[in-house]
């Protein structure tokens, strides 16, 4: 049986100038392509080959060699390509986008941005991706109170705090009280287990001892203005978005980092960005 959004070995049935035509080894009418591009050279009719089955644009049941970012009912960050009538369109690895509908988004979203989603099959048997991921989530968590995990921020609640899917598999939640006011969907946090709560969600305190994450961060920004001729282009005005894209780390972690090399008097702030003393 081929199964659209898995990886599977299937076998070559025969091979033609657009490519090769794939089945499971049993139903010899039901066959997908694989593009000439990606046939390897010593395959022959009869061979095993591992591939991803989705949709191409035109709809059509299509195989290819390439592993995407996210595969059937997994959890995984994905980029915004585009932002359509019909939704968001997601880089997944692939020649054609996966979208994302505006009913399975939990936020206004922005082209450019990292959002967690889940890939699922929809009613017409097409590869889309949601926001909703709440649902999903296991309260099985291994960690203790204590330890320290990543995550990524997937909702926000102003009343309750941003929900965080930690290891993009369990509950996590950083109370409103907690959080930055920086924080973002799709941002990577790196935080401290507070609580296990009875239901076995868990609750993060990423500002407490944050200190810990400043020798780091600091590093990070010195090395970057080093690769950059000794000058980093940011400052305060700088968005989060770009902080995170640029350095992987938050705003607020950003300023902290700064702090520090400006008390340390490694570095100094000028009109161009942040610059290393001594140039």
């Amino acid at each position: 049986m081929i199964e659209t959004g898995k990886i599977q070995i299937l076998k070559i049935n025969r091979i033609t100038a657009i490519g090769a035509f794939l089945y499971d080894g049993n139903d010899e009418k039901n066959v997908v392509l694989l593009p000439e591009k990606e046939v390897p050279r010593n395959l022959r009719p009869g061979d095993d080959i591992e591939v991803f089955i989705y949709r191409d644009s035109k709809d059509r049941l299509i195989s290819t060699t390439r592993r995407p970012k996210i595969l059937l009912g997994e959890i995984g960050t994905l980029k915004v390509a585009d932002i359509t009538k019909v939704g968001a369109f997601m880089e997944w690895g692939l020649e054609k986008d996966l979208l994302l509908p505006y009913n399975e988004q939990t936020t206004k979203i922005a082209k450019g941005r990292d959002y967690l989603v889940n890939l699922y099959l929809d009613k017409s048997d097409r590869l889309c991706v949601t926001m909703k991921i709440y649902p999903l989530l296991k309260v099985d968590s291994p960690h203790k109170i204590g330890e320290w995990v990543e995550g990524y921020v997937y909702q926000i609640n102003p009343e309750l705090g941003a929900f965080v899917a930690v290891e993009n598999m369990y509950h996590g939640l950083i109370l409103m009280k907690d959080t930055n006011t920086d924080i973002f969907c799709g941002e990577k946090v790196y935080a401290r287990i507070s609580e296990v709560r009875n239901d076995g969600k868990l609750v993060l305190t990423p500002n407490k001892k944050s200190y810990k994450e400043i020798p780091k961060d600091a590093i990070l920004i010195l090395t970057k203005i080093n690769e950059n001729q000794g000058l980093l282009p940011y400052n305060d005005k700088t968005s989060p978005q770009i902080i995170m894209k640029e350095l992987n780390m938050s705003k607020s972690s950003f300023k902290r980092a700064v702090g520090k090399l400006l008390k340390e008097k490694k570095i100094r702030i000028t009109e161009r960005g942040i610059e290393k003393n001594g140039r």
